[in-house]
């Protein structure tokens, strides 16, 4: 059975805030990457070619090393484990891993292998050549012991595996077998990006990730529609003993197939511009995902939108909570109003998130403590003025500083919830301050919505979003709508 399957976003975000409880484990091929970029002026005398003027160099870790990137850039923990040399792109590569924290114990230099590294030079964002300096020969006897060793080691304190199959030496010979082997035999659940034809070499992997062209070459046909993916994958399912696979399919997405169901998950990008490493952040998202409790699909959701964001990016590149995030809300649209509710950091976050996506924001503000149509009204205009609105709520403490003793009415906990269910709302925040000054500031959100009854000099951190070429706007309050019979007549406008 084929089904092109969108999962509720609500697990999808839940999962994504438990990145940071997940470590994951990853062996593989490390490689250097390094991009000199310049400008191209002239022919060179001596030969036709083209001479590059250097105008800057930046590194960056690619293969095994960017699937390391993306899981601490997305919030989780890695484990690199592999073999490298003892030669300048191995110490550069020992010192960003380093630096980004990552456990470095199971990184084993020795001398007479060499690090692979590609150096890309690009004029004016357009790569003129590519130069690979790397030496492809499998582990020897004394390598392999070593790495196995540091495998087995830290496999107790990983939730998940990735095997980064770049095709440079790493896991030839048996050795991703060997690997997969201890996994099972833990219990800990292995993905493999697989490289070349022969996946035997990975028999027994929970599943393998590879994209369309490679599952292609992998069963020896050429794939491209939905049921010729499923054919091939449930082939490899059947001959290596796969759980599943996930397969990548550039423009048109990703399909999650098992031996008795299949899911088509459509693309997120909305414009290439590189597909380096785009693989990498897939498995290391996929495997976030899987740990941190998502289903296959679920996982295959967050991972396809992760890779939308990539691949509008230039160079090797890695992804953050944020960006994945903001992908999520423009495929899914706003999350369940539980998952609305936000703290300051995490407003601040979803909302660099939405202005990534160049989407516009709003915010409005006030104590809502009765909530009526006046109010109804008001969210529903501050919504038409932008893509996403986020409402800054007066906290408990503060609604009873400003109204007294005997409001509010309905706790912060209730009114928040209220107001997170309502379409209009995107993002609710409880700020404890008198004013919403300074959740206006960690915001900077676009537009600032108040009623009519202000004037612009009046409402709170008006100058702040003009400062920052934003804009406010006063809406039409609903007669008669700014006061409730239950408590009284109150300042029009004053629950707003």
């Amino acid at each position: 059975m084929i089904k092109h399957h969108l999962p509720s976003p609500e697990p999808l975000h839940r999962t994504i805030a438990r990145f940071s409880e997940v470590t994951a484990l990853v062996v593989g091929d490390f490689i250097l990457d390094r991009f000199v970029s310049g400008v191209i002026e002239r022919i060179s005398p001596e030969a036709p070619i083209p001479v590059l003027h250097g105008r800057g160099e930046m590194l960056a870790m690619g293969g095994a090393g960017n699937v390391v990137s993306n899981i601490v850039s997305l919030g989780g923990a890695a484990i690199p484990v592999s073999v490298i040399g003892a030669d300048k792109a191995g110490d550069n590569l020992l010192r960003m891993l380093g630096d980004l924290g990552a456990d470095t114990d199971g990184m084993v230099q020795r001398q007479g292998r060499m690090t692979s590294s590609k150096s890309r030079f690009s004029a004016l964002n357009q790569q003129v050549l590519r130069f690979d300096e790397e030496e492809i020969k499998p582990l020897a006897r004394s390598e392999r012991a070593a790495l196995v060793e540091h495998f087995q080691a830290a496999l107790a304190r990983a939730d998940i595996v990735i095997l980064s199959d770049y095709g440079k030496g790493i896991l030839l010979d048996g050795v991703a077998a060997e690997l997969i082997a201890i996994c099972r035999d833990a219990g800990k659940p292995v993905l493999v990006d697989p490289k070349g034809r022969d996946y035997a070499r990975y028999a027994g992997a929970t599943a393998v990730t590879p994209n369309r062209k490679e599952l292609g070459e992998a069963v020896g046909r050429a794939v491209f529609s939905d049921e010729e993916i499923v054919a091939a994958a449930r082939d490899l399912i059947a001959a290596h003993d796969f759980d599943f696979i996930v397969a990548t399919r550039s423009e048109k997405g990703m399909s999650v197939v098992t031996s008795e169901d299949a899911r088509h998950i459509s693309t997120q990008a909305r414009e290439v511009f590189d597909v380096s490493g785009a693989g990498d952040t897939v498995i290391a998202t996929f495997a976030l995902s899987l740990a941190a409790g998502a289903d296959r699909v679920q996982a295959a959701t967050i991972a396809n939108a992760a890779g939308g964001v990539v691949v509008g990016k230039r160079g090797t590149a890695r992804l953050t909570v944020e960006e994945l995030s903001g992908a999520l809300f423009r495929s899914h649209g706003p999350v369940a109003h539980q998952d609305a509710i936000l703290d300051a950091n995490a407003a601040a976050r979803m909302v660099a998130a939405w202005k990534e996506e160049g989407l516009t924001v709003g915010f409005t503000n006030g104590c809502f403590d009765i909530l009526h149509a006046g109010h109804v009204s008001l969210l529903h205009a501050a919504r038409s003025q932008c893509d996403r609105l986020v409402l800054g709520l007066n906290s408990d403490a503060s609604v009873r500083r400003l109204k007294g003793p005997g409001r509010p009415v309905n706790d912060q906990h209730d009114r928040a919830c209220v107001l997170a269910a309502l379409a209009s709302v995107d993002a609710v925040v409880v700020f404890e301050e008198d004013t919403p000054l300074k959740l206006i500031e960690a915001l900077k959100p676009d537009i600032l919505v108040k009623g009519a009854d202000y004037t612009i000099e009046t409402v709170v951190g008006a100058d702040v979003v003009q400062k920052a070429g934003g804009r406010v706007v006063l809406v039409d309050l609903v007669a008669g709508k700014s006061t409730t019979s239950t408590i009284g007549k109150l300042r029009a406008g004053g629950t707003n």
